[in-house]
């Protein structure tokens, strides 16, 4: 599975609890909607943990600008994630996922990565 690692930061203007609420009960959603339309095979969000014993954890980890959450997203090969680029439903609906992620993700500040996944413990 080709799997996309988007690690957000929220909008300054909003709180992480106005953050992870948006992204989980208004965009969720929409990505849920159009999965069909860009190959999509999985959706997590991976809400960050607001908690001070769980924050002495990270001490001496490099954790300044800590992220407020990572979406993980997968499609089972990469044409499923590259397919369809002329599409007019792909385009679509990455259009619509993109102006929603404008209303509650500080894009420049969250980067994007993609990775092949090996699963070592787990499903």
């Amino acid at each position: 599975m080709i799997r996309m690692l988007f690690c957000l930061h929220r909008l300054p203007s909003l709180s992480l609890a106005e953050f992870q609420t948006y992204w989980l009960e208004t965009h969720a959603p929409l990505v849920a909607r159009h999965a069909p339309a860009i190959g999509l095979a999985l959706y997590r969000q991976h809400h960050r943990l607001d908690d001070p014993v769980l924050g002495a954890l990270l001490k001496g980890r490099r954790t300044d600008g800590a992220f407020d959450g990572v979406a993980e997203l997968g499609w089972n090969s990469e044409a499923d994630l590259l397919g369809g680029g002329s599409d007019p439903a792909r385009r679509a609906a990455n259009r619509a996922l993109f102006e929603d992620e404008q209303r509650f993700i500080d894009l420049a500040c969250s980067p994007i990565f993609f990775a092949r996944s090996h699963t070592i413990v787990g499903d």
